[in-house]
C-alpha cells in the first residue's frame, strides 16, 4: 500500500483519506500542530490540505521532504500579492489591483481603482475575513496594520460567481470538471450547483485559462479558479492550489471525485477526464448542529466533519445527484424544513437554477 502524507488534517485531509481507501492508498493527514516526529520514508510522497501552515516540528519534516508535490506553488499561491503578479504575467483577466504599499493611503486607492475598493489581507483571510471595505472616497482610511500586509481590489459588478476545478498530471495531461456555480452569502459559500447547460459556451474560456496557470507552474493534482462571470467572459478572483469547497459536488455527481483525481496524479495513477452523471447541488453547513434527520432526505448524501459547531464555521455538506429537477427541488423542499430559516435564501437559489 503506497503512502501520501497530507499536511492538515482538517476536513479535507479527511475527506482525502476516505477517497483513497479503494485506490489502496494509505492516506496520513498530518495535524498542522504537531510536534510529532513522524516515521516518513524516503519513497513516500506529500501533498497538502491548505496553502499555509505554522512553523512545528510535523510541518518542518514534510516541507523538507524531496517529494513534497508542489512545494513551490504554496507560497506563491498563498500571498495575494504574489498570486495576482502571477495572473498579470500571464495575461490572465482579473479585478484591477493595487499593493498596499507604506505610503499609499485610502485617497489615492480610491483614484486608481474607483469609488468601491476592497482591501484583502496578503495572507489568511477565508470566508469573508481578512477583508476591508472602502466606500467612502475622501473620508476613509487604510486601517492600521495593513499598510505591506494587503492588497487592494476593485470592487467588481460581476453578473455571477463561478469556480472550474482542473487537474493535471506529472506528464502535463489536463482535465476538468465542468464549471460551477456558486452562491456566497456574506462571503461565505453555500451552495454549488453543476452543471448548467446555459454556462457550457464560458467552459472552454475557464479550461484555457486554468490550464495555462496549471502548465506554467508545472502543477501536479488538483487546483481550483474562483471566477466572476461579466458579460460573455470571465475574471479570476483567487485561486487554490487544493481541493476545493466548490468542487465537493463531484463527490455524488462524477465517477472521480476531486479528491480521487488529485490522488491519482499525485500518485501517478491514471487519470481520465471525469464522467458527469448528473445536475448536482451541495448545500454547505455552516455553524449548525447535526441533525440525523438530514439522512431521511431522499438522495441526500451527508457529510459531517465532526468539527465543533460555532457561528460561521463549515461543518459539513450536503450533496444532491438526483435524475432530474423536480426530484432535486423535492427533496430540497423537504430538506428546507430540516434547516435553520436562514437556508430558505439559498435553497430558493438552488432550485432557481434547475429547471
Amino acid at each position: 500500500m503506497s503512502r501520501i502524507w497530507v499536511l492538515g488534517a482538517g476536513q479535507l485531509g479527511q475527506m482525502l483519506k476516505h477517497a483513497g481507501m479503494p485506490l489502496n492508498l494509505d492516506i496520513e493527514p498530518v495535524d498542522i500542530e504537531s510536534e510529532e516526529i513522524l516515521p516518513l520514508q524516503p519513497h513516500e510522497q506529500v501533498t497538502a490540505e491548505r496553502e499555509q501552515w505554522p512553523d512545528t516540528a510535523a510541518t518542518r519534516q514534510l516541507a523538507s521532504h524531496p517529494a513534497f508535490v508542489n512545494l513551490q506553488t504554496f507560497p506563491l499561491l498563498a500571498d495575494r500579492y504574489t498570486q495576482k503578479s502571477l495572473l498579470e504575467d500571464l495575461s490572465l483577466a482579473t479585478a484591477p489591483w493595487r499593493l498596499v504599499e507604506n505610503d499609499t493611503d485610502a485617497l489615492a486607492l480610491h483614484e486608481a481603482l474607483g469609488e468601491r475598493v476592497l482591501l484583502k489581507r496578503r495572507t489568511g483571510g477565508y470566508d469573508g475575513r481578512g477583508q476591508h471595505w472602502l466606500r467612502e472616497p475622501g473620508q476613509d482610511a487604510v486601517p492600521l496594520g495593513w499598510h505591506q500586509e494587503a492588497i487592494a481590489e476593485q470592487a467588481i459588478d460581476f453578473d455571477e460567481e463561478m469556480s472550474v476545478v482542473g487537474m493535471r498530471t506529472a506528464d502535463g495531461h489536463c482535465f476538468f470538471y465542468p464549471l460551477t456555480l456558486n452562491l456566497h452569502v456574506d462571503g461565505i459559500l453555500m451552495g454549488s450547483v453543476a452543471p448548467l447547460a446555459r454556462l457550457s459556451h464560458l467552459q472552454d474560456e475557464a479550461e484555457q485559462m486554468l490550464a495555462k496557470i496549471m502548465n506554467h507552474l508545472d502543477y501536479v493534482g488538483v487546483m481550483a479558479m474562483e471566477c466572476f462571470r461579466i458579460g460573455d467572459h470571465l475574471l479570476i478572483n483567487e485561486l487554490a492550489p487544493r481541493v476545493h469547497n466548490s468542487g465537493h459536488w463531484t463527490q455524488a455527481g462524477a465517477n472521480i471525485s476531486q479528491f480521487e483525481a488529485h490522488l491519482r496524479a499525485v500518485a501517478k495513477l491514471p487519470l481520465v477526464a471525469p464522467t458527469v452523471k448528473s445536475t448536482s447541488v451541495m448545500v454547505n453547513l455552516i455553524g449548525v448542529d447535526l441533525n440525523h434527520d438530514w439522512l431521511t432526505v431522499p438522495g441526500a448524501e451527508v457529510y459531517w466533519y465532526g468539527k465543533e459547531v460555532r457561528p460561521a464555521r463549515k461543518v459539513g455538506h450536503i450533496n444532491f445527484c438526483l435524475p432530474d429537477s423536480a426530484v432535486t427541488k423535492a427533496a430540497l423542499d423537504q430538506l428546507q424544513r430540516l434547516l435553520p430559516v436562514n437556508y430558505g435564501e439559498v435553497l430558493d437559489w438552488l432550485r432557481s437554477q434547475l429547471h
